[in-house]
């Protein structure tokens, strides 16, 4: 009798048809389809939001940096893509060595480039937090535009 039902056990026991197989093969193959352009077009409006976030913490970061070191830090922007933050820790006014920072945003965000504009294209923060006038990067790629603005007061906010 055990030997029976062990047998019929084993009868039973029967896996996934080629049909079956198939199936499952060609939905996941539809959902891939309709997924990847929606994704890929995703991806610009994302690189354009992490190099405004990019910039607006670098600028913060001058500022903190100005306030702990009671000194003043210097945002000068090299071109459409770069910029460099020099924070004069010994107060001589020149640049010496371990004294400024060169950021590149399209090391990680390749299709960025940001404009200047504003009273002043050289952001300039004072040991009180604050800023030496306005100022307004706008950072811009294919999928649109960020601005990441400097007020007087030293606040820097993405707009």
């Amino acid at each position: 009798m055990i030997l029976k039902s062990g047998k019929r056990i084993l009868a039973n026991v029967s896996g996934f048809s080629v049909g079956e197989l198939m199936t499952v093969v060609s939905l996941i193959g539809i959902v891939t389809a309709v997924g990847i352009p929606s994704f890929l077009s995703f991806q610009p409006s994302m690189r354009l939001n992490g190099a405004a976030r990019e910039v607006l913490s670098r600028l913060n970061w001058a500022r903190a940096n100005a306030v702990q070191n009671n000194n003043t830090s210097v945002v000068t922007f090299l071109n459409d893509h770069s910029f460099q933050i020099f924070n004069d820790a010994n107060g001589n006014g020149s640049a010496d060595a371990n004294e400024t920072v060169t950021i590149n945003l399209q090391t990680n965000y390749s299709d960025v480039t940001f404009a200047v504009t504003g009273s002043s294209s050289t952001p300039t923060f004072n040991g009180r937090g604050t800023a030496s006038s306005d100022t307004t990067v706008t950072v811009s790629n294919p999928s649109g535009s960020k601005t990441v603005v400097v007020s007087p007061t030293g606040n820097v906010k993405i707009n």
